[in-house]
């Protein structure tokens, strides 16, 4: 059975920094396109960032570029998202998700996505 288990979310002043951490089992996602999504209180889920392959090609979201960044630790079949710069808006409950398959057409796309985590909550504070 797969799961994906999110953590490190958390309260944080604006300008503080998380790293949040996905840890997947149940098998390897070393070469599956993996994601953020945030959701906050009646939003609709957003694209934070994405990572493809074995970590070469990473994407973004506009209202993250240049603050947050996306890794992975294929021995641990781990993902991470480091948060930096953190700003009242980003306050979400954070979700990791994985693709099944190594392709993906469009990794903007949460249906693009098979497995999801249970979201881990980020609060950011003014």
């Amino acid at each position: 059975q797969v799961q994906l288990v999110e953590s490190g979310g958390g309260l944080v002043q604006a300008g503080g920094s998380l790293r949040l951490s996905c840890a997947a089992s149940g098998r390897t996602f070393s070469n599956n396109p993996m994601g953020w999504f945030r959701q906050a209180p009646g939003k609709e889920r957003e694209f934070v960032a994405a990572i493809v392959y074995s970590g070469g090609d990473t994407y973004y979201g506009d209202s993250v570029k240049g603050r947050f960044t996306i890794s992975r630790d294929n021995a641990k079949n781990t993902v991470y998202l480091q948060m930096n710069s953190l700003k009242p808006e980003d306050t979400a409950v954070y979700y990791c998700a994985a693709k099944q398959s190594y392709f993906i057409r469009n990794y903007l796309r949460s249906t693009e996505y098979d497995y999801w985590g249970q979201g881990t909550q980020v609060t950011v504070s003014s």
